[in-house]
């Protein structure tokens, strides 16, 4: 398993994976030190994750490989259909799934996404349109919506 490290707008994300894919992406609340030398198995996806941040890149073309259970797997395989500057509900997600009454089951799987950004768990709010539940903090939830979906609104003053 490699490990590296990348800058972003959020704070540094850790990204790990092997020949098999990422398997894991997620944000660091404190400080470490950016990677100098990134391992071959990462390099694209560390390619792609800053081509995001620099809004020249909507979706992700490297082999992902998450752990968890077949019911997770198929929340996160939903979540992966859920296209760049859009959003759903956790109910809406739940029926996807077959299963309105899964709701609380789907949250659950959704807070367990091993691979941030690429498995867009912050594109799914509250059924009144409300921010709900983000592991990065609701703040990140915001600016990533903000970053997909950006206001053609422009302040007059």
């Amino acid at each position: 398993m490699h490990t590296a490290y990348l800058k972003t707008p959020l704070g540094i994300a850790q990204i790990s994976g092997d020949a098999n894919g990422i398997s894991a992406i997620s944000i660091l609340d404190s400080e470490k030190e950016i990677s100098a030398e990134i391992p071959a198995t990462l390099q694209l996806a560390v390619r792609e994750l800053g081509a995001y941040f620099s809004s020249k890149q909507t979706d992700f073309t490297f082999k992902i490989n998450p752990k968890g259970t077949d019911f997770q797997q198929r929340v996160w395989k939903e979540l992966a259909q859920i296209p760049f500057g859009k959003t759903v509900s956790y109910l809406e997600l739940s029926k996807k799934l077959g299963d309105t009454k899964a709701i609380r089951a789907v949250a659950s799987a959704n807070g367990k996404n091993p691979l941030w950004i690429v498995v867009p768990c912050h594109r799914v709010i509250g059924s009144d349109g409300s921010l709900t539940g983000y592991a990065g903090g609701l703040w990140r939830k915001k600016w990533l919506l903000e970053h997909e979906n950006p206001s053609s609104q422009r302040s007059l003053f």
